[in-house]
């Protein structure tokens, strides 16, 4: 069976980095694949695959990791009021989708879809 877990930002807007990184990972190492609203900071995606290379084992191979972005328009109003969003919400807009490695294969990404493609698992409990 294949597990979709949301994380909605509220959940980590409160959580330092470090605290972020450990609760998505403690996730991905359960075998779900996580749907999170919004995405991480540069930084934090930096961390995130950091503290995935320290863990990785025989049965952890690693993560996969993909986020969607809404286009915005280049107009100034534009990118005045994304700005000022940004600067009260934090990174709210979009999607970031996470797994483990021996569940997803390959996630496609285009500007308006993720295809996620998983590992055929039958046979496995």
């Amino acid at each position: 069976m294949l597990t979709l877990q949301y994380v909605p930002s509220d959940e980590l807007i409160n959580l330092d980095s470090e605290r972020k990184v450990g609760k998505l990972l403690k996730i991905i190492k359960q075998d779900k694949i996580v749907l999170m609203e919004g995405r991480l900071s540069s930084k934090e995606e930096a961390e995130l695959i950091e503290k995935t290379m320290e863990e990785i084992d025989r049965k952890f191979k690693g993560i996969e990791i993909a986020s969607l972005e809404p286009q915005i328009k280049k107009d100034f109003a534009s990118v005045l009021r994304d700005s000022i969003f940004k600067m009260f919400f934090g990174n709210k807009r979009g999607m970031t989708v996470m797994g483990p490695a021996n569940i997803i294969k390959e996630i496609k990404k285009d500007p308006n879809k993720l295809q996620l493609y998983t590992s055929n698992r039958r046979g496995r409990k």
